[in-house]
């Protein structure tokens, strides 16, 4: 499968963006997706997650709250949206993918990568 990540851009503190993550070669309903970002100089983190099903879902507990993971079947398509931004969101968001069903918090459960999307946040 191949991920296309978008929805990315500047934004100012205490707005709103929604990155979406496209499938394409195989549905998403039949994988367990995630969101990881990586700011400048730091490592790869945890975002968010998501079931193959969309009846389990996972926070980092920075994010906790302010952002939501959901997914459209129809449209073979996973959503973050992210609210009350902070300057410390700033980073590229990655979407994941893995064969198998649950919303794991782990980069290693991941087997497929889309290429990031950068969300600025200014203060």
């Amino acid at each position: 499968v191949q991920l296309q990540a978008s929805g990315g851009g500047l934004v100012q503190a205490g707005g709103s963006l929604r990155l979406s993550c496209a499938a394409s070669g195989r549905t998403f309903s039949r994988y367990a997706t995630g969101w990881f970002r990586q700011a400048p100089g730091g490592e790869r983190e945890f975002v968010a997650a998501i079931s193959w099903s969309g009846g389990s879902t996972r926070y980092a507990d920075s994010v906790r709250g302010r952002f939501t993971i959901s997914i459209d079947n129809a449209k073979n398509t996973v959503y973050l949206q992210m609210n009350s931004l902070k300057p410390v969101d700033t980073a590229v968001y990655y979407c994941a993918a893995t064969d198998r069903t649950d919303a794991y918090y782990y980069s290693r459960e991941y087997d497929y990568w889309g290429q990031g999307t950068l969300v600025t946040v200014s203060s």
